[in-house]
C-alpha cells in the first residue's frame, strides 16, 4: 500500500509544476478522492488557501488546531473568516487530561526551559489533536512555502507522509511571500493583523515574536532555540526531519 502511495505522490508531485494552483487542488480531489483535509493555522499562506478551496466549494474540509495559547488577533480572523464564507472552520483541541498533567508537570509555561519541554507542549497541544484531525484522511494539505526557512526549501508539492499514513500536498509551494499579499489584497481575503505588525508567520502567542529586517520569515518562531531545531513536530517524518518527496519505490497500478 505504501508503495503505491508513493507512486501516486510522484505522480501528483510532478503535475502540481505545470498547474495553478485551484487545478491542484481539483487534481488532488478528482485523482486521489476520500477525505481531504487542509489545516489552516489562519495565517496568510493559510487565509490564501482557505479562500481558494472556499470561493471554488471545493470538498476539502477545512479544520485548524486550537492550541489554546493563540493569540486574540488570530481568534478575530477565524470569526472575520467564517463570516466572510459562511462556513465554520472546524477545531481540534488538546486531550483536557493530557494538557492538565502537562501543565502540572512543567508548570504554564515550562515550554522556555528546553527543546524536550517546548517539544512535550507541541505534542500535546497540536501533534496529537492534528492526529485525530487526520484519521481516516487520504490527503493533507498544508501552506508550507519553499521562501518560508531553508528547511522548507526541499520540501516537494506532494508527498506520502508516513508518519500519518497520508499523502501530504503543499499546493502553495512555489509562491513568493509578494505573490501572496497581492493575492489577499486582490481578493480581500480576512488577514491577522499581526502579519502587519512585523509578524511573517504567527503560532502561539507565547512562541512568537515580530522578526528584524534581513531574518527569515520563521525567525520569529521559538526564537530562543537554535535554527535547525525549530519545527512544531506537525511536519516531520519518524526521524524528525521534514517530509519530503519521494521517488517512486516500484510503478503500481491505477492512480485511484
Amino acid at each position: 500500500m505504501s508503495n503505491s502511495r508513493i507512486t501516486l505522490a510522484a505522480h501528483l508531485d510532478e503535475s502540481f509544476r505545470a498547474l495553478d494552483t485551484v487545478e491542484r487542488l481539483r487534481l488532488l480531489c478528482d485523482e486521489v478522492g476520500g477525505r481531504i483535509v487542509f489545516t489552516s493555522s489562519l495565517g496568510i499562506e493559510d487565509q490564501a488557501l482557505t479562500h481558494l478551496i472556499l470561493a471554488n466549494d471545493l470538498p476539502i474540509e477545512v479544520v485548524t488546531l486550537d492550541t489554546g495559547r493563540l493569540f486574540t488577533e488570530t481568534y478575530k480572523v477565524w470569526t472575520e473568516t467564517e463570516a466572510r464564507y459562511g462556513r465554520r472552520i472546524r477545531a481540534y483541541y488538546p486531550r483536557h487530561d493530557a494538557l492538565e498533567e502537562l501543565v502540572a508537570r512543567q508548570g504554564i509555561d515550562g515550554f522556555y526551559d528546553s527543546v524536550a519541554a517546548r517539544h512535550a507542549c507541541c505534542d500535546v497541544r497540536k501533534v496529537e489533536p492534528l492526529k485525530r484531525a487526520l484519521e481516516g484522511a487520504s490527503v493533507w494539505i498544508t501552506g508550507l512555502r519553499a521562501g518560508q526557512s531553508a528547511g522548507r526549501s526541499a520540501v516537494g508539492f506532494v508527498a506520502f507522509d508516513s508518519g500519518h499514513g497520508v499523502l501530504k500536498a503543499n499546493p502553495l509551494l512555489d509562491w513568493e511571500r509578494e505573490r501572496l499579499t497581492d493575492f489577499i489584497a486582490e481578493n480581500h481575503v480576512p488577514v491577522n493583523a499581526l502579519h502587519a505588525q512585523g509578524f511573517p508567520s504567527i503560532g502561539c502567542a507565547p512562541c512568537t515574536r515580530a522578526v528584524a529586517p534581513g531574518e527569515s520569515e520563521r525567525a520569529g518562531r521559538w526564537w530562543w532555540e537554535n535554527e535547525d531545531q525549530k519545527e512544531c513536530g506537525l511536519h516531520v517524518d519518524e526521524s524528525g526531519r521534514l517530509v519530503r518527496a519521494k521517488a517512486p519505490a516500484v510503478a503500481e497500478g491505477p492512480f485511484r
